[in-house]
Protein backbone atom coordinates (compact mmCIF):
# COMPACT_ATOMS: atom_id res chain seq x y z
CA UNK A 1 0.00 0.00 0.00
CA UNK A 2 1.64 3.08 -0.95
CA UNK A 3 0.84 6.79 -2.04
CA UNK A 4 -1.99 6.99 0.30
CA UNK A 5 -3.57 4.45 -1.34
CA UNK A 6 -6.59 3.54 0.82
CA UNK A 7 -6.19 0.04 2.52
CA UNK A 8 -8.79 -2.96 1.17
CA UNK A 9 -9.65 -5.93 2.95
CA UNK A 10 -11.32 -8.08 1.00
CA UNK A 11 -13.37 -5.22 -1.18
CA UNK A 12 -14.34 -3.74 1.88
CA UNK A 13 -13.58 -0.24 2.22
CA UNK A 14 -12.05 0.14 6.26
CA UNK A 15 -9.63 3.35 6.34
CA UNK A 16 -12.33 6.12 6.65
CA UNK A 17 -14.24 4.01 9.52
CA UNK A 18 -17.55 3.40 7.99
CA UNK A 19 -15.81 -0.01 6.72
CA UNK A 20 -15.27 -3.43 8.09
CA UNK A 21 -11.52 -2.94 8.18
CA UNK A 22 -9.86 -5.83 10.13
CA UNK A 23 -12.78 -6.53 12.72
CA UNK A 24 -14.45 -9.88 11.04
CA UNK A 25 -14.22 -11.70 7.68
CA UNK A 26 -17.41 -10.84 5.43
CA UNK A 27 -19.32 -8.18 8.04
CA UNK A 28 -19.38 -4.38 8.62
CA UNK A 29 -20.20 -5.12 12.12
CA UNK A 30 -17.84 -6.69 14.96
CA UNK A 31 -19.09 -10.01 15.89
CA UNK A 32 -20.78 -8.65 19.16
CA UNK A 33 -22.63 -6.29 17.08
CA UNK A 34 -23.65 -8.64 14.95
CA UNK A 35 -25.08 -11.10 17.18
CA UNK A 36 -26.92 -7.97 19.48
CA UNK A 37 -28.84 -6.73 15.66
CA UNK A 38 -29.64 -10.52 15.38
CA UNK A 39 -31.33 -10.86 18.78
CA UNK A 40 -32.79 -7.07 17.95
CA UNK A 41 -34.67 -8.20 14.97
CA UNK A 42 -35.89 -11.71 15.02
CA UNK A 43 -36.87 -13.75 11.88
CA UNK A 44 -40.34 -14.88 10.93
CA UNK A 45 -39.92 -18.03 12.42
CA UNK A 46 -39.45 -16.36 16.02
CA UNK A 47 -42.11 -14.34 15.64
CA UNK A 48 -44.45 -17.12 15.13
CA UNK A 49 -43.33 -19.28 18.21
CA UNK A 50 -44.61 -18.29 21.47
CA UNK A 51 -43.63 -15.78 23.36
CA UNK A 52 -40.15 -16.73 25.59
CA UNK A 53 -40.81 -18.12 29.23
CA UNK A 54 -41.71 -15.76 31.72
CA UNK A 55 -42.79 -12.82 29.22
CA UNK A 56 -46.60 -13.18 30.00
CA UNK A 57 -45.59 -13.26 33.39
CA UNK A 58 -43.46 -9.91 33.46
CA UNK A 59 -46.42 -8.19 31.34
CA UNK A 60 -49.26 -9.56 34.09
CA UNK A 61 -46.66 -7.84 36.91
CA UNK A 62 -46.19 -4.39 35.29
CA UNK A 63 -50.20 -4.18 34.76
CA UNK A 64 -50.59 -5.04 38.63
CA UNK A 65 -47.92 -2.88 39.64
CA UNK A 66 -49.73 0.28 37.50
CA UNK A 67 -52.92 -0.57 39.19
CA UNK A 68 -51.34 -0.64 42.56
CA UNK A 69 -50.14 2.62 41.66
CA UNK A 70 -53.63 4.31 40.94
CA UNK A 71 -55.32 2.51 44.44
CA UNK A 72 -56.08 5.10 47.11
CA UNK A 73 -53.25 4.52 50.39
CA UNK A 74 -54.68 3.63 52.93
CA UNK A 75 -54.38 6.04 56.46
CA UNK A 76 -54.15 4.54 59.85
CA UNK A 77 -55.85 6.68 61.97
CA UNK A 78 -54.34 8.17 65.16
CA UNK A 79 -57.96 8.66 66.63
CA UNK A 80 -58.83 5.96 69.13
CA UNK A 81 -62.06 4.62 70.34
CA UNK A 82 -61.35 6.05 73.47
CA UNK A 83 -61.03 9.60 72.13
CA UNK A 84 -65.07 9.47 70.57
CA UNK A 85 -66.06 7.84 73.95
CA UNK A 86 -64.78 10.26 75.60
CA UNK A 87 -66.74 12.93 72.91
CA UNK A 88 -70.16 10.60 73.07
CA UNK A 89 -69.42 11.26 77.09
CA UNK A 90 -69.41 15.09 76.89
CA UNK A 91 -72.21 15.91 74.77
CA UNK A 92 -74.49 14.75 78.11
CA UNK A 93 -73.01 17.82 79.50
CA UNK A 94 -75.21 20.29 80.65
CA UNK A 95 -73.73 23.52 79.80
CA UNK A 96 -72.05 22.00 76.15
CA UNK A 97 -76.16 20.68 75.46
CA UNK A 98 -77.12 24.33 75.78
CA UNK A 99 -73.98 25.82 73.71
CA UNK A 100 -74.93 23.23 71.30
CA UNK A 101 -78.50 23.80 70.89
CA UNK A 102 -78.18 27.84 70.95
CA UNK A 103 -75.99 27.75 67.99
CA UNK A 104 -78.78 27.32 65.58
CA UNK A 105 -77.17 28.15 62.23
CA UNK A 106 -73.68 25.84 63.31
CA UNK A 107 -71.21 28.63 63.10
CA UNK A 108 -69.97 27.58 65.73
CA UNK A 109 -70.02 23.48 66.32
CA UNK A 110 -71.25 22.35 62.56
CA UNK A 111 -70.34 18.39 61.72
CA UNK A 112 -66.92 19.36 60.38
CA UNK A 113 -65.59 21.63 63.76
CA UNK A 114 -66.89 18.88 65.98
CA UNK A 115 -64.98 16.31 64.51
CA UNK A 116 -61.87 18.04 64.83
CA UNK A 117 -62.65 18.35 68.57
CA UNK A 118 -62.27 14.22 68.54
CA UNK A 119 -59.00 15.28 66.63
CA UNK A 120 -57.14 17.16 68.73
CA UNK A 121 -58.65 15.15 71.81
CA UNK A 122 -56.14 12.44 69.98
CA UNK A 123 -53.71 14.67 69.67
CA UNK A 124 -53.52 15.92 73.23
CA UNK A 125 -51.99 12.68 75.15
CA UNK A 126 -54.76 12.89 77.72
CA UNK A 127 -56.42 9.90 78.79
CA UNK A 128 -59.90 9.70 77.76
CA UNK A 129 -61.06 9.66 81.29
CA UNK A 130 -59.54 13.09 81.64
CA UNK A 131 -61.15 15.17 79.29
CA UNK A 132 -63.75 17.19 80.57
CA UNK A 133 -65.98 20.49 79.98
CA UNK A 134 -62.89 22.60 79.36
CA UNK A 135 -61.43 20.32 77.08
CA UNK A 136 -64.29 20.57 74.79
CA UNK A 137 -64.19 24.45 74.57
CA UNK A 138 -60.51 24.37 74.31
CA UNK A 139 -60.62 22.16 71.36
CA UNK A 140 -63.63 23.87 69.75
CA UNK A 141 -62.09 27.15 69.93
CA UNK A 142 -58.89 25.98 68.30
CA UNK A 143 -60.66 24.26 65.70
CA UNK A 144 -62.70 27.76 64.65
CA UNK A 145 -59.03 29.38 65.01
CA UNK A 146 -58.34 27.51 62.16
CA UNK A 147 -61.02 27.01 60.12
CA UNK A 148 -63.18 29.99 60.11
CA UNK A 149 -62.09 34.16 59.82
CA UNK A 150 -64.65 36.11 62.07
CA UNK A 151 -64.10 36.35 65.86
CA UNK A 152 -66.42 38.11 67.58
CA UNK A 153 -69.10 34.93 67.65
CA UNK A 154 -66.28 32.36 69.22
CA UNK A 155 -66.41 34.56 73.01
CA UNK A 156 -69.93 33.10 73.45
CA UNK A 157 -67.77 29.98 74.01
CA UNK A 158 -66.73 31.67 77.08
CA UNK A 159 -70.16 33.03 77.56
CA UNK A 160 -71.54 29.54 78.10
CA UNK A 161 -68.47 28.27 79.92
CA UNK A 162 -68.17 30.89 82.13
CA UNK A 163 -71.30 32.44 82.44
CA UNK A 164 -71.98 36.62 81.71
CA UNK A 165 -68.99 37.79 83.66
CA UNK A 166 -66.59 36.31 82.02
CA UNK A 167 -64.17 38.96 81.43
CA UNK A 168 -62.03 38.17 84.04
CA UNK A 169 -61.51 34.85 82.87
CA UNK A 170 -60.47 34.94 79.69
CA UNK A 171 -56.63 35.32 80.25
CA UNK A 172 -56.79 31.91 82.02
CA UNK A 173 -58.87 30.32 78.98
CA UNK A 174 -56.44 31.59 76.98
CA UNK A 175 -53.61 30.59 79.06
CA UNK A 176 -55.00 26.91 78.90
CA UNK A 177 -55.46 27.41 74.97
CA UNK A 178 -51.88 28.01 74.67
CA UNK A 179 -51.96 24.47 77.18
CA UNK A 180 -53.56 22.68 74.76
CA UNK A 181 -52.35 23.63 71.79
CA UNK A 182 -48.91 22.82 72.37
CA UNK A 183 -49.96 19.85 74.56
CA UNK A 184 -51.03 18.65 70.86
CA UNK A 185 -47.68 19.30 69.28
CA UNK A 186 -48.97 22.47 67.45
CA UNK A 187 -50.74 20.22 65.08
CA UNK A 188 -53.90 21.98 64.39
CA UNK A 189 -54.72 21.31 60.60
CA UNK A 190 -57.05 18.13 59.99
CA UNK A 191 -58.33 17.65 56.56
CA UNK A 192 -61.94 16.93 55.40
CA UNK A 193 -60.83 13.37 54.86
CA UNK A 194 -59.58 13.05 58.65
CA UNK A 195 -63.09 14.24 59.44
CA UNK A 196 -64.92 11.96 57.57
CA UNK A 197 -63.48 9.29 58.95
CA UNK A 198 -63.63 10.60 62.57
CA UNK A 199 -67.58 10.70 61.55
CA UNK A 200 -67.94 7.30 59.69
CA UNK A 201 -66.72 5.75 63.16
CA UNK A 202 -70.16 5.78 64.13
CA UNK A 203 -72.36 7.66 61.73
CA UNK A 204 -76.03 7.42 63.60
CA UNK A 205 -74.34 9.84 66.12
CA UNK A 206 -76.89 12.62 66.38
CA UNK A 207 -74.37 15.45 66.00
CA UNK A 208 -73.39 14.88 62.55
CA UNK A 209 -76.41 16.08 61.05
CA UNK A 210 -74.99 19.63 61.87
CA UNK A 211 -74.23 19.83 58.45
CA UNK A 212 -73.91 23.28 57.66
CA UNK A 213 -73.99 23.01 53.70
CA UNK A 214 -77.59 21.32 54.17
CA UNK A 215 -78.57 24.25 56.57
CA UNK A 216 -77.88 26.85 54.18
CA UNK A 217 -80.15 25.15 51.39
CA UNK A 218 -83.48 25.28 53.42
CA UNK A 219 -82.98 28.61 54.41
Amino acid sequence: MTGGQVGITKGVRWKDGWGEGPCAEGSALPRSARLKRKREWPTEEETEEDPAPGAQDLWVVETLCGLKMKLKRQRVSSVRPEHHQAFTRLLEDPVIKRFLAWDTNLRLSDKYLLSMVIAYFSRAGLFSWQYRRIHFFLALYLALDMEENYHAPKQAILSFLYGENNCSQRPLFHKLRFQFFRSMGWRARVTREECEEIQAFDPELWVWKRDRALLSETT
